[in-house]
């Protein structure tokens, strides 16, 4: 399932049909909750189990489900058909699809062959599942290559709660792909995935997509003043870089201006303050944010959106020489305010507050979202599974919470509360610091408004931080977190139908 180019040759289809197959020759994995399980009659998946599986047999097989234990799994011919439920408490923090307990299922039922994979679940689940799933199949791989050809991973659908909507499989096979596209750049070491690397992504997306893009790099950054970016990379010998792809809805004037600002550290030494050796090693996933954001421009310069969206990449390897910012160094960043550095390790919000600054002053944006791989105290402040939202607006956060619920891609609040944090920040001689006095004193969103303050906290502009630290990845792999986030967030500016249903699910 691998190859010698460092990619697993896994096709992964999302299908509107459902042809027979016997299971010996194609193994078959049911997964839903045992209540949307009982739902469904044999002669729904009987083309997919004779004639191994009988209708007895796969009766018998729900019967042996437990549906107030977590995820049961049953065999009903050999390891060829398997019958799994997910578990059926889910918290209201937790997404009503189970992404998380689908995967798991998914990853460790998997044969390694070309197999069909069918989820039965209610229609607002369907976006959320597909995620799950394209994060059970990564890209990425260095392993020798096998004599093994490439698979096909089929996943079809069974809606219980249908009511007449149709699934969109154009738009969930997008979101898969960009799912998969955003872990395999995370996943990939630097070496591999340097800015230089980074900004041939860029290119080939809009290449592909038509879109407009625009590098600066190098000292062409310190020349137009974007000095966190500049001052954070310059140390490497891959220059540091600001790329902007924009897609410009075809026919029509767009409804508003949206920028995605995706911090985009390729690898975190540290700098000067150094990283030690048992944190370092993970450290090629601090280009998380950036990831996530083109891998959600696929998405919208596929399905078309109503709104003009520019994807913001603040590209940089923070690295140790003779030219690394060191502690004391002040530097002017792009909104013209000066930060005295005590940290060179807190650097992702340096090249953010240059992303956001120049999204409203050089795009005009009216809603800027910026995503990072910001704080290890996200992971102590809401967890690995669940990103950190902190935003002026609290609308946007209503909304971005909810959205995270249908999307997969958890959220949950921060504290947004500039006149009791920002203090944190003080210099005596120059606008602020780069890091907090107090590490206990609400660090994630402490960092958060750092970059908002080179906004500015009374900026007309609706901004959302996601810090997302810690579901970047799970174990050893990433999960491509932020794909589906971003699409749906930005569902009341598209014309697609099951998008828009899905919003309509918590307004």
């Amino acid at each position: 399932m691998e190859s010698n180019n460092g990619h697993c040759q896994v096709d992964l289809i999302f299908s509107s049909d459902s042809p027979p197959s016997d299971p010996k020759n194609q193994p078959v994995l049911i997964v839903g909750q045992a209540v949307n399980l009982d739902k469904i009659e044999y002669s729904q998946v009987q083309h997919k189990l004779e004639p191994r599986v009988s209708q007895e047999v796969f009766r018998k097989g729900r019967q042996g489900l437990h549906p107030r234990t977590g995820d049961s799994v049953i065999s009903l011919y050999l390891n060829s058909v398997t019958l799994a439920s997910l578990p059926a408490r889910c918290s209201r923090h937790n997404a009503p699809a189970r992404p998380h307990s689908l995967a798991s299922v998914v990853k460790n039922v998997s044969s390694g062959r070309s197999e069909t994979i069918i989820i039965v679940c209610p229609y607002t689940d369907a976006l959320a599942s597909a995620s799950a799933v394209a994060r059970s199949y990564p890209l990425f791989s260095m392993k020798s290559p096998k004599a093994q050809k490439k698979v096909k991973v089929r996943v079809e659908f069974i809606i219980v709660d249908s009511d007449g909507k149709e699934l969109d499989f154009d738009l969930l096979q997008s979101v898969a792909d960009g799912v998969r596209m955003t872990a395999c750049i995370v996943d990939k070491p630097c070496n591999m995935m340097g800015v230089s690397h980074f900004l041939q992504e860029i290119e080939a997306v809009s290449k592909e997509y038509n879109l407009e893009m625009s590098v600066f790099r190098g000292e062409q950054l310190k020349e137009m003043g974007l000095g966190g970016i500049y001052g954070v990379g310059k140390a490497s010998t891959d220059q540091p870089a600001l790329a902007v792809l924009t897609y410009m809805p075809t026919f029509s004037y767009p409804e508003t201006t949206v920028a995605w600002v995706g911090k985009g550290i390729v690898y975190d030494t540290g700098g000067l303050s150094l990283k030690t050796k048992t944190m370092m090693p993970g450290m090629k996933r601090d280009c998380g944010g950036a990831a996530a954001i083109l891998g959600a421009m696929c998405v919208a310069a596929k399905l078309g959106s109503n709104a003009c969206i520019h994807a913001v990449f603040c590209l940089a390897e923070n690295s140790v020489g003779s030219n690394a910012t060191r502690p004391d160094d002040i530097h002017v960043l792009y909104s013209g305010r000066t930060v005295e550095i005590n940290n060179t390790d807190a650097e992702g919000r340096l090249v953010l507050a240059d992303g956001v600054v120049y999204a409203a002053r050089n795009l005009n944006a009216q809603v800027i979202i910026d995503m990072a791989t910001l704080t290890g105290a996200q992971g102590i402040a809401t967890g690995k599974y669940h990103g950190a939202l902190l935003t002026n607006s609290a609308t946007w956060e209503k909304e971005a919470v909810s959205t995270s619920l249908i999307s997969g891609d958890l959220l949950f609040p921060l504290v947004y509360s500039p006149e009791l944090h920002f203090s944190e920040f003080n210099s005596f001689v120059a606008d602020m610091k780069n890091s907090v006095a107090d590490r206990g004193n609400a660090q994630p969103s402490c960092a958060g408004l750092f970059i908002l303050s080179h906004l500015g906290f009374d900026t007309t502009c609706d901004w959302l931080h996601i810090d997302m630290a810690s579901p970047v990845h799970l174990g050893e792999r990433a999960t491509g977190y932020g794909v589906a986030l971003l699409t749906l967030l930005l569902a009341k500016y598209s014309d697609n139908g099951m998008l828009r249903s899905l919003v309509g699910a918590w307004e």
